[in-house]
């Protein structure tokens, strides 16, 4: 039978598959590329997690191997590896705004602080102009690739929202960002990485540092990474009611745009 829409490839397959974790004793569970195959359908569609075809199996057991999976590590160990092959000479940084759909804006707030913001609020959203609002954090390499994501309240600052991002920076490094990044204080924590801040003065600075309007225009980069990453239905609006859930399913597709890359060279 041909592959599915939407369906992981045999090469992406022989990617992925080493880095699940090993089968359990006990009980045999669903065949692992079925129920993934199910949860990338769900992500590129936007669907509800009920609506997953029966071909993928039980919808349940689509979204609670997902949910299990997440707090296991499993996506992050996933996304980790995959982009371990960054190429980091030129990086850029930027961040996109999500709309918070009806059906994910009725989770209950309170919790514990997360490290995604200074709110006890571990649902990760916020008014802006756009109404309720969930900010994606995107740092990609010079492919255009995805090296680091996080996500904020959709009000929050991009550049004081850069600083746990720089971890992948290193000496002779070049970061490019927009004029939102433009402070003292994230510049100098650039340079202490021993990398250089190629970012965009804002107007009126009276000693504006020095800046590159040749290497900035490969900046872009960054925004072709965002639109590729809206293709993703149910990463271009956000359904999950929590933030967790939600960012597992940006690492994701993070995942299928770097296996893609993969494939177009091999």
């Amino acid at each position: 039978m041909s592959r599915r829409r939407y369906e992981i490839t045999d090469f992406e397959w022989s990617i992925i598959q080493p880095l699940l974790p090993n089968k359990p004793r006990g009980k045999p569970r669903v065949d692992d590329r079925k129920v993934l195959n199910g949860i990338f359908w769900r992500l590129r569609t936007g669907a509800p997690w009920a609506d997953i075809p029966e071909c993928y199996g039980p919808p349940t057991t689509c979204y609670n191997r997902f949910v299990r999976w997440r707090k296991l590590g499993v996506w992050d160990r996933i996304y980790e590896a995959i982009s371990a092959a960054y190429e980091g000479d030129l990086q850029m940084i930027d961040s996109s705004a999500i709309r918070v759909h009806q059906h994910g804006a009725n989770a209950k707030k309170g919790g514990p602080k997360t490290a995604v913001g200074d709110e006890p609020d571990p649902r990760c959203m916020g008014r802006s102009r756009g109404g309720l609002t969930t900010k994606i954090h995107a740092l990609v390499d010079a492919k255009g690739r995805p090296v680091a994501l996080k996500l904020t309240p959709g009000q929050a600052h991009d550049g004081r929202s850069a600083f746990d991002m720089l971890d992948r920076l290193g000496e002779g490094d070049i970061l490019l960002a927009d004029s939102a990044y433009d402070s003292n204080a994230l510049r100098q924590a650039i340079e202490e990485r021993g990398a250089w801040a190629c970012i965009k003065p804002m107007p009126g600075r009276l000693d504006p540092p020095a800046f590159s309007a040749f290497l900035y225009r490969h900046r872009n980069l960054v925004e072709r990474f965002f639109n590729k990453l809206k293709h993703f239905r149910a990463v271009a609006t956000r359904y999950e009611k929590y933030a967790d859930n939600y960012l597992a399913l940006v690492k994701l597709a993070a995942v299928r745009i770097w296996l893609r890359s993969y494939e177009s060279v091999s």
